[in-house]
Parts: C-alpha cells; structure tokens; sequence
C-alpha cells in the first residue's frame, strides 16, 4: 500500500508500507457470541426486550455497520432485540444481514425523517414497540430497554403504557466482557492503527501540517476496512498545552512535540485508543520536553502496576501516580476507561474528581483498559500525551499497544 501526504509548500512525503491482512477469524461464531452475551446480560437485569438506536450498540448486536455517524444525530433506525426471538431491524440503509431476520419500514422520530410535528410518528414509534413484544409472546408490561429518543418519543411510550428503563447500562456492562475472538479482532484494530502511526512518524516533516499528519491515520484505517475517527486530536508545538485543542492547518515546525490520541474506529469495528508523542525534526528534546515525557510515562507505568482482578475502581483511583500540582492542575479527564467497539464502561477519574463524579465497581478478568496520562503544567507552553491499552488477566497485566515509547 502507497500513502502519500502532501508536505511544506505542496511537496509530497511518501511513505510504502504492507498491507496487513485481517486474520482469519470466525466472524459468524463472534456475532452469535456477543449476540448471547447481551442476552444473558439482559436476563441478568430483568430486560425483556432492548430497542437500540446506538451505531456502536447495532454493531454489537447485530453487526450493522450502515451510516453510522449519520445514525449519530438522526437515528433514523432502531433495532429490537428481544431476550429470546427474531432480531429485528427497522428503517436499515443496507443489504441484508444474515444477522437480522427482518428488515421493516421505520417510525423515525426525528424532523428530518417526519417534518415538524414528532407526535403521529412518535405514535407509530410506541406501536412498533407494543406490537412487536405481542409477536415474540411478551406480556404488555413486560420491561423494556431504551437507548435514545425524543420527548415525543418519550411521550408516546408513555402513553401506550409501556414500561421502559435504560437499556445503556446493560448494554455497557455486556460490551465489557470479551470473549477471545474480540479479542483477536481487537488486536488486529491495534495493529492497524500502529502501522498508522509509523506512517505518521515517518512523514512527520517541518513544515507538514497538524491536518495532513492526521490523515495519514484516517487513510490507513479506511484501506484496512475500518469505520472511522473519533476526533481530531492532533496538535503541535505551544498548541499542545492545554489539552483538547484538536488538529488545525499549523505547519509543524523543528522541535515541536506532536501529541495526539487516535481514537479509532478501526477494522471489525473495534477501537484502537492510542496515545504517543512524537518530536519533529530529528533533534534531540530539550531538558523540558524529556522532563514531561518521563512524568507521563511514570505514570502509565505506576498506574498499569495497581491493575489486578478484584481491584476496586475507587481503590485504583486513589492509588494513582500523584503528579506536582501544575500537573493536576491540567490533568486528564480519567485515569483509566475501558475500551471496545468504542471508549466504554468503566471510567475511573482521578482521585481529585472521585467526589464529583466517581462510581465503584470491580475490575474483572479480561477486561480491556486505557491506562491515560496527560502533562501539561498549567501556564505551561508544550504538553505530552501518552496512552497505553492493556487486558487486565488473572496472570497479570497484558499490553495490548505495543507502539514504541521515547528511550
């Protein structure tokens, strides 16, 4: 596979990689294996039936890929998935899916779908649902598991009597658990994005552009049959202290560290969430950049070591790395979170933020974790962003990334 991206004044810096083939994976047998989880996870919290409109969440169940940023904020489509019985798709932009066992005209309760007025197709919406627990033998008040829709959705609901919960934390909890065919997948998503990465780091000339650098990472993933990108976090030089200032058209200059997570949506759907710092120009980094370097990098180590099977959220949280305060100060949003189809259930802040917005919970066997660290000193003029993915395993802590960090 030939990459190019167009470098200072519209020269162009190529990079030649291989394409990596996918493995050969049973796809079949890792749908039906997530499909059973859900419902056990299901049967496990009293949810009879889940309307899902998610992208990730169809994904998951069904493995409908189709517009999938499009279903983002017009959630045209809804999928049913009862505890036991048909799948069944409503308003599906795709060929059919040896998944779903039919495809159905949609009730889509948005205004782009139904005009201004949301409450005769919120109707056919609460229809759909009530008719649909009749078809699969379910009682009228059996309980249903919600993702998203309007307060005319809502209303409507309502209205029919149906009684309906959130299906989100279910919906979490199952994507959490992993058998080992996700995690196959899982790794081949990484290796794609760290192919990304080396392509990046190799075309990571003066002068290229924060924008044109990124792309690199969106045009190998989509050559490997992944989705997409969850944002545009790129930046360089004195743009990388705060964080979350997203890639722009700066020209990168000599000396700039270049932090950036990647976020990916890749191949399989799986996400690779990958955070490293390059260095432009081929100069050494200065006592300042090696400093900030090594406190990011200390704390992914020392927060790697807490994680064990049976650890608590809140006692990793208070165990984490404490940085100097100019640190803390600018500290990232999380400590750690999982990681799936997407960034997922648990989200573990930092001790400073526990009482705002901490929530216990229990490390299990085999899953998936990002362990995070930004340093950024407040008043600061450069920053450094470093991500590591792991699979926490009764045997201990494996690396799943496996891009190379500064020596």
């Amino acid at each position: 596979m030939n990459i190019s991206a167009i470098g200072p004044a519209g020269s162009m810096v190529r990079v030649v990689s291989e394409f990596l083939a996918p493995p050969p994976l049973d796809l079949a047998a890792l749908h039906a294996g997530r499909l059973a989880r859900l419902r056990s996870t299901m049967a496990d919290h009293g949810l009879d039936l889940c309307v899902l409109t998610n992208p990730v969440n169809l994904r998951y169940a069904a493995n409908y890929r189709s517009f999938p940023l499009f279903q983002s904020h017009i959630p045209s489509t809804y999928l049913m998935v009862p505890v036991e019985g048909p799948l069944v798709l409503y308003g599906g932009y795709c060929s059919p899916l040896d998944t779903v066992d039919e495809n159905r005209p949609a009730h889509s309760v948005t205004s782009f779908d139904a005009g201004l007025d949301l409450s005769a197709v919120a109707a056919g919406f609460a229809d759909d649902v009530a008719g649909f627990l009749g078809e699969v033998g379910l009682p009228a008040d059996a309980v249903v598991g919600l993702e998203r829709t309007t307060p005319s959705g809502h209303a409507a609901l309502s209205d029919a009597d149906l009684h309906i919960v959130d299906s989100d934390p279910v919906l979490e909890l199952a994507r959490s658990r992993k058998s080992s065919l996700e995690i196959e997948a899982l790794h081949y998503s990484i290796d794609v994005a760290e192919l990304g990465l080396a392509e990046m780091e190799a075309a990571l000339v003066p002068g290229i552009s924060e924008n044109r650098l990124w792309s690199i990472l969106h045009q190998v993933n989509i050559a490997h049959d992944g989705d997409w990108i969850d944002g545009r976090m790129l930046c360089s030089g004195p743009r990388s202290n705060p964080w979350y200032q997203e890639a722009t058209g700066r020209a990168i200059q000599v000396g700039d560290l270049v932090p950036f997570d990647t976020d990916m949506i890749g191949p399989f759907g799986y996400c690779a969430d990958i955070s490293r710092t390059f260095l432009c120009g081929g100069v050494p980094p200065s006592a300042e950049q090696d400093y900030l370097y090594e406190r990011a990098r200390d704390e992914i180590e020392h927060n790697t070591a807490l994680l064990r099977v049976g650890a608590s959220f809140r006692e990793l949280s208070m165990g984490v790395l404490r940085q100097p305060d100019d640190i803390v100060a600018q500290r990232y949003v999380c400590a750690f979170h999982g990681v799936g189809l997407s960034d997922e259930y648990p989200k573990i802040p930092y001790p400073d933020d526990w009482d705002r917005i901490g929530y216990d919970g229990e490390i299990e066997a085999g899953l998936v974790l990002s362990v995070e660290s930004y340093v950024g000193p407040l008043g600061g003029t450069q920053g450094v962003k470093l991500e590591q993915m792991v699979q926490v395993t009764p045997d201990g802590v494996e690396a799943l990334s496996s891009y190379p960090f500064w020596e």
